[in-house]
């Protein structure tokens, strides 16, 4: 009998060192500094490139897998009262996921998202943060993109965003001045370019430029460049808006 209960504890011992050794993979704690008796805890899933999971687009992106670890998956709700964050390592382009993903919020689809990402363009000199709700469409065009609220949950309430348009449904005040589209005909293209969005960027600008136009509605307003004109549509015809000198004695000096 004894014999069989020290074996039990030996066999018992060893998997709990083997269990120990496995899980020490996966749970480490690091400590503070090399002097520190505090630790840190690290979280980790091993590297497996035949994860089925990369087969969907939804968690590959743009992950190099013979690099990247398998997802780690918290079965609950994650709560912290100080904050969470991104960061990259060396093995990332520009050290954000997919080069520049920091997050993504799935909608009931399990395919369409709200995604945040950082330094993916450079645009008027500086670097871009994006946020944008993007549908089941794929791709780069305007469909891709569904609407973004920001202000409220209300239907036809607060502030909508799209790829290439911006509903707003509440007042707008500026406490600084407003500038009107200033649009000439090198700013125009009347048919739609051929191929990827993002990859005719400037050229399929100037055709949203002319839908935006052809398609405004009664009160749409645009500087005309080339004329020299503030431009007004009223009842479906684009007419000019009459402007005449400042009064004697009012003059600005910028």
């Amino acid at each position: 009998m004894k014999k069989i209960i020290v074996a039990a504890v030996i066999i018992f011992l060893a998997f709990n060192l083997y269990s120990q050794a496995d899980l020490d993979n996966y749970i480490q704690l690091r400590r503070g500094h090399a002097a520190s008796e505090n630790n840190r805890l690290e979280l980790r899933s091993d590297i497996d490139a035949q994860w089925d999971k990369w087969q969907n687009r939804g968690y590959a992106f743009g992950f190099n897998t013979e690099l990247t670890p398998m997802y780690t998956t918290v079965d609950g709700i994650i709560s912290t009262p100080y904050m969470i964050q991104v960061r990259g390592n060396e093995n990332e382009k520009n050290r954000k996921r997919w080069g520049y993903h920091v997050f993504e919020g799935f909608a009931s689809d399990d395919k369409s998202r709200i995604t945040m990402l950082v330094n993916k363009h450079i645009e008027l000199e500086k670097p871009v943060a994006e946020l944008y709700y993007y549908g089941t469409v794929y791709n780069h065009s305007a469909p891709a993109y569904n609407w973004f609220r920001i202000g409220s949950d209300v239907r036809e309430h607060s502030y909508l965003f799209s790829r290439d348009e911006a509903v707003f449904y509440g007042s707008l005040r500026m406490n600084n001045a407003l500038t009107l589209g200033n649009i000439g005909e090198e700013d125009l293209l009347r048919e739609k370019p051929q191929g990827d969005d993002e990859t005719n960027h400037a050229d399929d600008a100037k055709y949203v430029n002319f839908i935006s136009l052809k398609n405004g509605g009664d009160g749409t307003l645009f500087y005309d460049k080339d004329h020299h004109l503030l431009v007004i549509k009223i009842n479906g015809e684009w007419m000019k808006v009459n402007v005449e000198a400042l009064p004697a004695g009012v003059e600005y000096d910028f």
